[in-house]
């Protein structure tokens, strides 16, 4: 079949598993550049994989051959690289969020749409084998009407093991913008958008020490609320919890339920693409349910393939920039509201993202 091709900017530590799965499982993209601020991990990356050629940045924007941009730097290089990407003619699929800013991710789609490119980001692992599963199970029914939601994301922050966990506390990070957009992405992707949202935010602990190498006993101000709690309605009718914290040691929560008018359904961790669904109709006892769909290992790059078959065919595609816009505007919206002690109305919306076919060889995602 006909390959896009794409170059990487940005080399750090996720980009391992997106260069593992674009080069070698997803047929329709074709890796052949990559270029990082740091010149030896291009390099590194580039040795690691056949094909794949080290550059400057300048450089890779340059080729006219490479269609996709995969912007993997860290959230406040969001959107210089996105910019310089859709400048450049190319489209482009970052990691999350979007951008930091909602001004940013306006002009961002804006400059997309007058290039005639495709903007998207990540997080992808909607569209796992979990994720798919469950939105299956909405779509045929098996819990009746969404009337709820809740979704829980806790623990005690990334000093004591990630090697440089600054950038977590910094604007743009934070727990909400940290692993927000798992949570918020898999439920606009089974519910739909949202349309007002309330929340309540705090610091708990103004200052952290890492424990981790290298930089074990630096101490970080954190400038950005560390825990939130936030309230959806969404366009559906239905009423969405949610609570991010870097502040808890423990917790026993489910990670995503959905309840509707006939039973209820327990949606598997959203970081990750697999993982394990149940559902409970009303009368009967939880059951596990197996998974009916393909990509439960971890298949981060699904959305740069999906983007792929987009730009092949024509068709929408899947992690798009107007639901990752969406899910950065009701963050924004959550601590808003705890500022201003409002209800905020969203002013963004987006179309659930079409659910992935059954069937689908491995490295393949349209039938």
């Amino acid at each position: 079949m006909k390959r896009v091709k794409v170059g990487v900017i940005g080399c750090g530590n996720i980009s391992g598993v997106y260069f593992k799965n674009m080069c070698e499982t997803f047929e329709v993209l074709e890796v052949v550049a990559c270029a990082d601020l740091v010149k030896e991990r291009a390099e590194a990356k580039a040795g690691e994989f056949r094909g794949v050629r080290a550059m400057p940045v300048d450089e890779l924007l340059a080729d006219p051959d490479i269609r996709i941009v995969v912007n993997l730097t860290i959230p406040r290089a969001h959107a210089d690289v996105a910019f310089a990407a859709v400048k450049a003619g190319k489209s482009v699929h970052n990691e999350k969020p979007l951008t930091i800013t909602r001004e940013e991710g306006r002009k961002l789609l804006k400059a997309a749409k007058a290039k005639r490119v495709l903007v998207g980001a990540a997080p992808d692992t909607f569209l796992g084998a979990g994720i798919q599963t469950c939105r299956k199970l909405i779509d045929d029914g098996w819990i009746g009407e969404p009337v709820a939601a809740t979704a829980f994301m806790t623990c005690h922050g990334h000093e004591s093991w990630h090697p440089d966990p600054e950038f977590y506390y910094k604007v743009g990070g934070g727990p909400m913008f940290d692993m927000g957009p798992y949570y918020l992405t898999a439920l606009v992707a089974l519910m739909g958008p949202v349309k007002r949202v309330t929340g309540s935010a705090r610091v708990t602990f103004p200052r952290r020490v890492i424990t981790s190498q290298p930089k074990c006993g630096t101490v970080i101000k954190v400038d950005v609320p560390t825990h939130v709690a936030g309230v959806m309605d969404f366009a559906n009718g239905a009423v969405g919890t949610i609570i991010t914290t870097f502040d808890v040691w423990a917790a026993q929560l489910p990670r995503i339920e959905i309840y509707g008018s006939e039973g209820s359904l327990s949606v598997p961790d959203p970081n990750t693409f697999g993982g394990p669904v149940h559902v409970m109709r009303a009368g009967s006892p939880w059951a596990d349910v197996p998974l009916t769909h393909g990509y439960a290992e971890n298949s981060r790059g699904i959305g740069v393939a999906d983007m792929g078959y987009s730009l092949l065919s024509g068709r929408r595609h899947r992690a798009s920039g107007a639901l990752a816009y969406h899910v950065l505007d009701v963050m924004h919206a959550f601590h808003d509201a705890s500022r201003d002690g409002t209800h905020v109305e969203v002013e963004s919306t987006c179309q659930r993202p079409a659910p992935l076919p059954l069937g689908l060889r491995k490295g393949t995602l349209d039938a």
